[in-house]
């Protein structure tokens, strides 16, 4: 259990990560939050008073969302403002910020889909092109758009020509299978999915977007346009449950069901984890030529402090393997060459995103 020592360090650990990740104003923000807070606002009181571990809750983040969504009405700038008017911002919009604090931030980077794609294109490589995508952990959905973005990685070209998105990251290293890929479907599950198609909805997901990110913030609103244009499947439900169910439905002979996710697994109880890899396994072990499987996932390993792209395809006997590093945000994707690392590790929770 945390204690109040423990509350106010993680607005400076915050502040490192947001530093790496070339967020000054957020960085400045965090540790400007950590001198000004105290009990003489509820909001104070209750992260001060944080009962659980604030780092893995992303109590800081909750609260720097609620502010850039202030800033974002014009009603309040906390960004540009000295530890005194952050004080009295503090008091003035007390009532407004605290629900910030009732949930964990929900984001939804759509240029990740750069290392999901770089994993589908391992998988189109090794089991044809035709692939569906079942995404756990979707939030909004927008990594559901991988059917309708356009994609340069590396030179290697993926997705429709004429898209309104084009996700073309800073490519490190070999470039990615220079395979076709055809998804035929993409559906995805979140225990609070978030609709875009809700102006508040929306506007609360572009809060929890750091201030200094302005490409990320236009690219959520391009893909916002996208769903508002042609929704995604996107369903609220329990990702073990979910997936249980998927994998027990026909499948179309000659197309690959592909689970994938980025930045999910860690968030996932330990008996979910189990359960979705009891899963896979077992219809792994069903599957053949005609009705193949695959597993792409982009998270975060802790302990090397990076993000990694893994990959696994059935009918074979290979272990997961690591193709690709990228960015937390998806700014860069390295690809690596063959033979590639096979070794599993444990992902701990966290967020610093």
């Amino acid at each position: 259990m945390a204690d109040e020592p423990s509350n106010r360090a993680a607005f400076e650990v915050q502040a490192q990560y947001c530093e790496a990740m070339a967020a000054p104003l957020t960085a400045r923000l965090c540790r400007a939050l950590a001198r000004v807070l105290t009990r003489d606002t509820a909001i104070g009181t209750r992260v001060l008073d944080w009962p659980g571990e604030p780092v893995a809750d992303a109590v800081v983040l909750r609260l720097v969302g609620g502010l850039h969504a202030l800033a974002r009405r014009g009603d309040a700038d906390a960004f540009a403002a000295t530890d005194a008017e952050l004080a009295a911002l503090l008091v003035t919009h007390d009532t407004a910020l605290l629900p910030w604090l009732d949930g964990p931030p929900q984001t939804n980077e759509a240029q990740r889909s750069a290392g999901l794609m770089t994993g589908l294109l391992h998988v189109a490589a090794t089991l044809g092109p035709r692939v569906e995508v079942l995404e756990i952990g979707s939030s909004a959905g927008l990594n559901l758009l991988i059917d309708r973005m356009r994609f340069d990685l590396g030179g290697v070209m993926a997705g429709p020509a004429g898209s309104p998105l084009t996700i073309a990251p800073e490519w490190r290293g070999p470039p990615p299978p220079a395979a076709p890929v055809a998804i035929a479907r993409t559906r995805g599950v979140d225990l609070a999915p978030v609709d875009v198609r809700d102006p508040a909805q929306a506007e609360r997901l572009a809060g929890y977007v750091w201030i200094d990110a302005a490409e990320r913030l236009a690219r959520l609103s391009t893909a916002i346009a996208m769903v508002h244009d042609r929704a995604v499947e996107l369903t609220q439900g329990d990702a073990p449950d979910w997936v249980e169910a998927r994998l027990a439905e026909p499948q179309d002979a000659g197309t690959t069901r592909v689970l994938m996710h980025s930045v999910v697994w860690q968030y996932l109880p330990a008996t979910a984890r189990e359960r979705i890899r009891g899963a896979m396994e077992a219809a792994g072990a069903r599957a053949t030529r005609e009705h193949p499987l695959a597993w792409v996932m982009m998270e975060p390993n802790r302990d090397l402090h990076r993000h990694e792209v893994r990959v696994q395809c059935w009918p074979s006997d290979q272990p997961m393997q690591l193709v690709a590093l990228t960015h937390a945000h998806g700014a860069w994707v390295e690809g690596l060459a063959p033979p590639y690392e096979t070794r599993d590790y444990v992902m701990r929770r966290g967020a610093y995103e």
